[in-house]
């Protein structure tokens, strides 16, 4: 039987786009299906006590959530995950600008409606964008981030992972997560990061 991972990614954020791209792989190992959401960087941190520099990073992902949120409200769950596809390679892997014509040509890539550009850089939708948010980080708390998979009903921040594994080890890493998320009462393991993002 097919199982389901639910999983909240926030488009500017490196971390989430290589989970991301561990669970596509996982899908070529493993009976699985991944089903992308929206969470929020920029919900998540309103109101707090921010250095210049992060705050500034977090008024610039707005728009990007709220395009990507605008996708799947429009176009459904298929087409957010290539929506995603196309804007994470040219935030993540190619270091494009994370400008209004990046978001364009990700959206024009993907067939999506051009006028969701336009709306995203409003608040139309922030109250969608919080509800989508919220569904997917009350489970795990707010002092995690992006990304969280939800595996058997079970939600979890993370796995962080730099590079991506690839093939029998992608599905490997997933069997160990799908385990621990059998157990209630697992809820941490952690060690300090020593890599950045490493796209490949």
């Amino acid at each position: 039987m097919t199982t389901t991972v639910d999983f909240w990614f926030d488009p500017t954020c490196p971390f989430a786009w290589m989970t991301s791209r561990w669970m596509l792989e996982v899908e070529k190992v493993r009976d699985v299906k991944t089903v992308f959401h929206v969470m929020s960087l920029s919900v998540l941190n309103e109101g707090r006590d921010l250095p210049e520099d992060y705050r500034a990073h977090m008024d610039a992902a707005w728009v990007p959530a709220r395009a990507s949120l605008l996708v799947e409200q429009r176009h459904g769950s298929e087409k957010l995950a290539e929506f995603y596809t196309a804007l994470g390679t040219r935030f993540h892997p190619r270091d494009e600008e994370r400008s209004l014509e990046t978001i364009a040509a990700a959206l024009a890539e993907v067939g999506a409606d051009a006028d969701i550009l336009e709306i995203a850089q409003t608040d139309a939708i922030d109250d969608d964008l919080r509800r989508s948010h919220n569904e997917g980080m009350e489970p795990v708390g707010q002092d995690v981030g992006t990304p969280v998979v939800r595996i058997n009903g079970m939600s979890l921040f993370g796995p962080v992972i730099s590079p991506a594994p690839k093939g029998e080890e992608a599905g490997q890493l997933f069997d160990g997560v799908e385990k621990v998320t059998a157990y209630p009462g697992f809820f941490e393991l952690k060690r300090s990061r020593t890599v950045g993002p490493i796209f490949d």
